[in-house]
């Protein structure tokens, strides 16, 4: 007799549901580029066609959340908007669009007998993603996914759980009208967590767990995967505006990195300002920020220099905020501002504002995160914007991949080798 996992699903079932994606893994890796592009042609279609039962269901979830108080950002992460619709449709289409990277071989080069070494890219395999709010991930991974040869497993928060369930169902019908088989793509179809702590037990069965949420989710799977895990803890980003930034072009970039959409991971939550332009530069971007609604929290350097500052508290220093939240630290120049972000900075995002080429070119070598901008905002750290089509996350580890994973990141390299007979001696 099976165990029930909250009366919903039984592990005998999260173990079939796993075994069944495996099965379909050893189909997607080689299928042809046409017929992955014509199954996220269909998805792309039936979003279009399906939209106005999708967003019933996404209404429901988010009458949900509301009855639960979950905070205002958290409800703009789930919302399936007609923008974010039209987003979820053009990132598909993006995706038709790139290079497909599986069979792709790579730094040939003959060997001293002959023989001819290189690497092609391949699948990984079966993969877990597991998220929170964001219903539009679910389009997402499965499309980069099953582009990249993968099968994928989708478990998303119990938030959004009717509308990852709609989207399923037109993930699927995608693959059926291809031929392809529908456990290429599968949503667990529980909010229960034992029903993740059961996927995290099938190393047999899946190659990679993703984790895309909260720092507790992250922290919850990591320490119960008996599978290799891709992390991304926070994304506590900053930006140092150097003594030599352009003033004028360092505001509307501030603004634009806490302001435009502060609860996602790519958003401004630290502001470090150079000691020499602080006193001019200061209160014009926090009188800036308080207008916006955002709650500068200050150093005491920072706090005389500007009444829209207010202290700082110990524990908002490398806090990620969510919100409309932020600390402004004035530092004495770049060896600070380092030390800063080495201490409390996630690798994730980190910016420097300033028009010296010099101290540019030192923050991009020096400055260890997924993704170092000069002059730009943070927000940018996103696959969409680096031309990677959709992302299913950012990693901010180092293996196998660091920063915004697109389809190259959803594959390794095997070695292939040609010979002509050879034989070693």
């Amino acid at each position: 007799m099976s165990e029930t996992i909250s009366g919903t699903i039984s592990s005998v079932e999260i173990d079939a549901l796993a075994r069944a994606a495996r099965a379909a893994s050893r189909k997607t890796m080689s299928l042809p580029t046409a017929t992955k592009d014509a199954v996220l042609a269909g998805i792309a279609t039936l979003l279009a066609e399906k939209k106005s039962i999708i967003q019933t269901e996404n209404k429901k979830d988010v009458a949900a959340a509301r009855e639960k108080g979950i905070a205002a950002a958290m409800i703009d992460r789930l919302t399936l908007t007609d923008a974010v619709f039209a987003q979820m449709i053009k990132g598909v289409e993006e995706i038709i669009a790139l290079p497909d990277p599986v069979g792709a071989i790579e730094n040939m080069r003959m060997r001293p007998k002959g023989l001819m070494v290189g690497r092609m890219r391949v699948p990984l395999g079966v993969i877990a993603m597991i998220y929170e709010s964001r219903p539009n991930v679910t389009i997402d991974a499965a499309a980069l996914c099953l582009k990249a040869g993968n099968a994928v497993i989708l478990r998303g928060g119990s938030e959004a759980i009717h509308s990852n369930l709609a989207l399923a169902a037109i993930i699927r019908e995608a693959l059926s009208q291809e031929g392809v088989d529908p456990n290429a793509a599968q949503v667990v179809p529980t909010t229960d967590r034992q029903a993740v702590s059961r996927l995290l037990t099938q190393e047999e069965n899946i190659d990679l767990v993703i984790p895309r949420g909260g720092e507790g989710l992250i922290r919850f799977v990591c320490e119960h995967s008996r599978i290799p895990v891709l992390k991304h803890y926070q994304g506590v980003c900053h930006i140092f505006v150097d003594k030599d930034a352009d003033q004028e072009k360092a505001l509307p970039i501030i603004m634009n990195a806490k302001t435009q959409r502060p609860g996602v991971c790519n958003a401004l939550e630290g502001l470090l300002i150079h000691e020499v332009i602080a006193a001019e530069f200061l209160p014009v971007a926090a009188r800036q920020l308080r207008q916006a609604g955002v709650a500068v929290k200050g150093c005491p350097r920072a706090c005389a220099l500007s009444a829209d500052c207010v202290p700082a508290q110990d524990d908002d220093w490398g806090r990620e905020f969510l919100a409309l939240e932020l600390v402004v630290k004035v530092v004495s120049g770049f060896a600070e501002a380092k030390a800063y972000i080495e201490r409390y900075g996630s690798q994730h995002t980190e910016t420097i504002i300033t028009e010296n080429y010099t101290t540019a070119n030192r923050f991009i070598r020096e400055i260890d995160a997924s993704a170092v901008m000069v002059n730009a905002s943070t927000r940018f750290n996103d696959g969409g914007q680096f031309g990677l089509g959709a992302e299913i996350g950012i990693s901010t580890t180092k293996l196998h991949a660091y920063g915004p994973m697109g389809l190259e990141e959803l594959t390794t390299r095997k070695f292939v080798v040609f010979g002509e007979g050879q034989i070693r001696a």
